[in-house]
């Protein structure tokens, strides 16, 4: 499994308005192969700036799937709209298994 990391930012002022369409993006991005999980974290020292991580089978199931898939194109026309500059997305692998004050985190 990987994560897709993408940093967004949004527009001053639009911020509830994102987090509000963000629930119906979720369910478009939830349908596409090889999809696992989705968090949208929000900045705290940048409130226009949000950390969405999507959990995917494989770097592919995200940019050879998901971004060739019609459910991007639906996925961004409900999102895109409130970007001021494009995701910056990079992908990352698990190195050392998570663990909580008291042992593994489940998954």
């Amino acid at each position: 499994m990987v994560v897709e990391h993408a940093e967004l930012t949004v527009q001053a002022g639009r911020e509830a308005e994102f987090r509000e369409v963000f629930g119906r993006a979720r369910e478009v991005l939830a349908g596409a192969e090889g999809f696992r999980w989705a968090e949208l974290l929000r900045c705290v020292e940048r409130p226009g700036t949000f950390l969405l991580l999507v959990g995917w089978e494989s770097v592919e199931a995200h940019t050879a799937g998901f971004r060739a898939s019609e459910r991007f194109g639906r996925w961004r026309a409900l999102v895109g709209p409130f970007f001021v500059a494009p995701p910056a997305v990079e992908h990352y692998r698990e190195s050392v298994p998570r663990r909580g004050a008291d042992g593994p985190v489940p998954r």
